[in-house]
């Protein structure tokens, strides 16, 4: 008898250090989840890019019922650069490349479930088949959802010469903006990859924030040109994967890439 006494008391005093690591250290580690999407179509596909409507809408539904917040990528970078201790169960979402089938079958949903949301863009490719059309574009952003740049024209960065650099990132920009007729504050690097020079011309054209994949050495989000995501695609349909990635500390459980 004496040793189950002594067994629940050592239970006990491991609760307490659990509780105690986590109250001190886990708002430190926590990082709020920004969700990555590229297509939301049905296709006969397992890729990492491709989420049925039906898969997404799962994924809506386990979001909402689940008590977490969806809120802006500004919101979030504005906590971020303000100190603020970043709240729990709160999530951002995310699209590149700017698809037309986001307007067609992820819009609609966002819609249903009142969730903003934020498509990166690359104007170049704006009206071409299988992308959206700025007619598209602006109904969306009247209707809560952002709008970033994706550079001019889909191009990996790293690859490309200083001036070119600033052409993609800086011209992308300003197309977008004399287009919409509003700032664009963020920028997501196609494909991931970024140079230090290709940050510090981020910086210069007047983006708030850049979103990458999960490249980069800040595990932890504190650099807001430097945000990694997590991506979501029609694996992540169970319910323990949803709640992994969603749970704020997934970031831990990732190898750091390097950002090229």
């Amino acid at each position: 008898m004496k040793i189950f006494k002594n067994i629940f008391k050592i239970l006990i005093l491991i609760a307490v250090f659990a509780a105690a690591v986590y109250f001190f250290v886990g708002p430190k580690l926590y990082v709020t989840p920004i969700i990555m999407y590229h297509n939301v179509e049905d296709a006969n596909l397992t890729e990492p890019n491709w989420v049925s409507p039906k898969n997404f809408e799962k994924q809506l539904q386990y979001i909402a019922s689940h008590g977490y917040e969806v809120i802006t990528l500004d919101e979030l970078v504005n906590d971020i650069l303000q100190n603020k201790g970043l709240k729990s169960k709160t999530v951002v979402i995310t699209f590149d490349d700017g698809h037309e089938n986001i307007y067609k079958n992820a819009y609609p949903l966002l819609k249903k479930y009142q969730f903003p949301a934020i498509i990166f863009v690359p104007p170049d490719l704006v009206g071409k088949e299988g992308f959206l059309t700025w007619e598209q574009i602006d109904e969306m952003r009247d209707n809560g959802i952002d709008i970033g740049s994706h550079t001019r024209s889909h191009i990996y960065l790293p690859d490309l010469s200083y001036q070119d650099q600033r052409d993609q990132i800086i011209n992308s920009k300003m197309i977008i903006e004399q287009r919409l007729n509003s700032r664009i504050n963020y920028f997501a690097y196609p494909i991931g990859g970024f140079s230090y020079q290709t940050k510090r011309i981020i910086k210069e054209a007047g983006y708030k924030g850049a979103c990458a994949t999960n490249r980069g050495y800040d595990r932890f989000n504190r650099d807001v040109y430097n945000l990694n995501r997590v991506r979501f695609s029609n694996k992540d349909i169970r319910n323990d994967y949803l709640w992994i990635k969603l749970s704020g500390f997934y970031n831990l459980l990732r190898k750091n890439r390097k950002p090229f």
